[in-house]
């Protein structure tokens, strides 16, 4: 694991204070535009693990510090800066989905779409990330 990688998990950790079902639907429906399918699809297919039962701790701890530094208003690069503000996000979730990959299945992967239909319409290309996590 490298520096960044540490620092960012830090990081990550530290977030998790700020998760919350309201907190994180009230982000995700303010910016989701804003952030782009790929990062909205990200939050969603974290989320969406995070509400397995069967899902251990410790990756629901993973899940939550990702979404709460999702969540957090004041990160590496503010979420207002056009081009790159989410590009820390996309960072964190990424490093979180690559851990938690294992317990995402097709009928998580079936409600972040049908989600993502509901802000952004029927055409939108997933198979990045799909690729990327099985």
């Amino acid at each position: 694991m490298t520096q960044e990688q540490e620092k960012l998990e830090k990081q990550m950790e530290a977030a998790s204070k700020h998760f919350s079902d309201d907190k994180f639907w009230g982000k995700l429906k303010k910016f989701a535009k804003k952030a782009g399918a790929s990062v909205v699809y990200a939050v969603l297919l974290l989320y969406y693990t995070l509400q397995k039962p069967e899902v251990p701790m410790k990756a629901k701890a993973i899940i939550i510090g990702a979404l709460g530094y999702f969540i957090l208003p004041l990160d590496l690069i503010p979420d207002v800066v056009v081009g790159l503000g989410y590009t820390d996000d996309l960072g964190a979730l990424g490093v979180a989905l690559f851990q938690v990959a294992m317990y995402i299945d097709e009928d998580i992967k079936a409600q972040a779409k049908e989600k993502l239909k509901d802000w952004f319409g029927d055409n939108v290309d997933t198979s990045d990330i799909d690729a990327k996590i099985g």
